[in-house]
């Protein structure tokens, strides 16, 4: 399995901390964003990873170089401007292959999250070994999470691991999925469009399977949430 880690946004409510370093470099607890990140996912195994970016992205690149240093190996898509997360896979479509893959936001903090879960959830036969007719299968695999403080609306309802797009209760989206390619036929490279419509596409057949994931998740999405991460740890 191949997994492509989402490192093109400019990180606009992280200014002025992103004018002069791209928000996946950031550092929580002394090692970027990013690299926590691709550390768990050579942990499980999955060592080839496709980075996208686009604002200060030869940063990213000399950071990170070809991957050996974490035991991993490392192909970049360099978009230039943004394309958003759709539109960043279907760019890199090339370097992700014919099987289904993991991808995930870089600007999250989830340092105990197994990667070895997501091997296998988008599995083309059912228990006794017989294929799912293709308009039965998942097309996508999402990871929710409880609802944090600045997003209590949530964005899809989990009804027994299927993803719904009405109902309750509802949770957000943590920004890790794994995806069939296919799902990204009608992009064309260098098209910019948005992840959460075809999703929503799609879980309205009801061809989005999900789970909650309930271990430390973090939106590191402004620079007060980055420096609470940072505070000192205190103790009794």
């Amino acid at each position: 399995m191949k997994a492509m880690i989402f490192a093109a946004g400019r990180g606009e409510r992280m200014r002025p901390l992103t004018d002069t370093c791209p928000k996946p470099l950031l550092k929580v607890r002394g090692r970027p964003l990013i690299v926590w990140h691709i550390l768990n996912l050579v942990r499980a195994g999955i060592k080839d990873i496709v980075i996208n970016h686009a604002h200060l992205g030869n940063m990213i690149e000399e950071a990170l170089g070809n991957g050996e240093q974490f035991g991993a190996s490392i192909a970049y898509s360099d978009e230039g401007d943004a394309l958003e997360t759709a539109g960043g896979i279907a760019k890199a479509r090339h370097l992700l292959g014919d099987e289904p893959f993991l991808a995930l936001a870089a600007d999250i903090y989830c340092p105990h999250f197994d990667f070895k879960q997501t091997r296998g959830v988008l599995e083309d036969n059912d228990v006794w070994g017989n294929p799912y007719p293709l308009d039965q299968r998942d097309v996508a695999w999402l990871y929710l999470v409880k609802n944090p403080a600045h997003h209590l609306q949530g964005d899809f309802a989990l009804h027994s691991f299927s993803i719904a797009n009405e109902g309750e209760p509802r949770f957000t989206f943590s920004g890790i999925g794994v995806y069939r390619p296919s799902m990204f036929d009608a992009i064309t490279a260098g098209e910019s469009a948005k992840l959460a419509p075809l999703l929503r596409e799609y879980a309205a057949r009801g061809q989005v399977g999900g789970e909650l994931y309930r271990g430390d998740w973090i939106d590191v999405g402004t620079a007060e949430r980055l420096a609470e991460l940072n505070a000192p740890l205190t103790g009794n």
